[in-house]
């Protein structure tokens, strides 16, 4: 077509330099675009207490690093680089994670946050003061896990300790009870010991500790019992005249005993029981109640002090005496000599009257013959 280019020719070569001009721009954006996205990807390695995984990803910031791959971490964690930091491929970003640890010491809790992953690294960062020489109730190696850790901790006390022969010790120690204290000392408690305070009893700074030995035994024995008196007044018989009608005698019994000594002491002794054996006789004695006196002389209680002296020289004071040696009672008068002084006013021997009625019979006798008769005569 020989004509000065038409309208329709040129409209036709525009649309197609449009085109090919298009299709050049789409290619330079995809190409553009493929070496951005390239440039966006890294490759990051996450360490979180010391365990490291790699992870790839596109976030810009640590904080995004973490939240893409599902890492939270709180206001107590460390992250290095802190999480506002870009992240650069082939960095290592470090997580680690704050742990609470509770130490109970001697009851009272103490608690810190650390980021440490045993007690022992965990104590030394804490620069805790006074816990030298202290008990814990495990090891300081042992490892904190997440949830965190709870320890008793118990600090060296001085105590005094007392036991049995009255030396007290000075000690230094770790027990938390007086039980605990006993043990680490290796002193024993026998049934009946006593302890104070009690076994139970938490130790203080300066708590006195007293081991009582106390050493408890039994023993039977034979004992004889006593014989009662049972008086009956008579108006046949003179005031101050006594006739025994039952002679009194002493019965057995089986008696056990409880003997207590203490630190080694003088024991102390208790009746825990009492079996009689043979019963005891009652001794019978009438008691005259009637006006007068008996052979007009009545009682005569004259030298009474010196015929006591005598009568414990005798009998040893005994006036009811019959020791079957032929001579009764208190100042031990034969039966010759006590009938022929009265000595029947009272009674049929001398150790059946009373005190008294003897030394009425003996006055009347020393009336006679003073104190020749009687072989105790110099206790007078």
């Amino acid at each position: 077509m020989n004509c000065p280019p038409c309208p329709q020719l040129l409209e036709s070569s525009i649309v197609i330099w449009s085109w090919k001009l298009t299709a050049l721009t789409g290619a330079v954006v995809l190409t553009g675009g493929a070496l951005s996205a390239a440039a966006l990807d890294k490759t990051v390695a996450i360490n979180i207490d010391g365990q490291t995984t790699s992870a790839t990803s596109f976030a810009g910031t640590v904080g995004d690093l973490l939240q893409g791959q599902g890492i939270a971490v709180g206001p107590r964690d460390v992250v290095i680089p802190s999480i506002d930091s870009p992240v650069a491929d082939g960095s290592t970003v470090q997580v680690q994670y704050a742990r609470k640890v509770t130490l109970l010491v001697d009851g009272a809790p103490t608690e810190f946050y650390t980021t440490a992953t045993t007690l022992d690294s965990a104590l030394q960062t804490a620069a805790l003061h006074g816990l030298g020489g202290a008990d814990f109730s495990v090891s300081r190696s042992v490892g904190i896990g997440r949830e965190g850790l709870t320890v008793d901790v118990r600090t060296p006390k001085t105590i005094t300790l007392t036991v049995a022969d009255g030396k007290s010790e000075k000690i230094t120690t770790t027990a938390d009870t007086v039980a605990e204290l006993l043990g680490e000392q290796g002193v024993g408690m026998n049934v009946g010991d006593r302890i104070k305070p009690a076994l139970r009893t938490a130790l203080d700074d300066d708590l006195e500790v007293t081991l009582t030995r106390v050493e408890t035994t039994t023993k039977t024995v034979t004992e004889s019992v006593r014989y009662d008196v049972i008086k009956t007044k008579s108006k046949k018989l003179f005031t101050g005249q006594t006739k025994v009608t039952t002679t009194g005698k002493n019965g057995t019994a089986k008696v056990t005993y409880e003997y207590v000594s203490i630190n080694g002491g003088e024991a102390s002794k208790k009746a825990l029981k009492r079996v009689v054996i043979v019963a005891p006789v009652s001794a019978r004695v009438t008691v005259g109640t009637k006006a007068g006196s008996a052979s007009g002389g009545g009682i005569s209680l004259a030298r009474a002090a010196m015929w006591d002296r005598i009568a414990k020289c005798e009998s040893g004071g005994n006036w009811h005496i019959n020791s079957g040696n032929g001579y009764y009672g208190g100042l031990q008068f034969a039966n010759a000599s006590w009938r022929a002084n009265g000595g029947t006013d009272f009674a049929a021997r001398a150790d059946l009257a009373s005190r008294a009625e003897q030394i009425t019979v003996a006055n009347r006798y020393y009336a006679k013959a003073g104190l020749a008769p009687w072989g105790c005569r110099h206790a007078a």
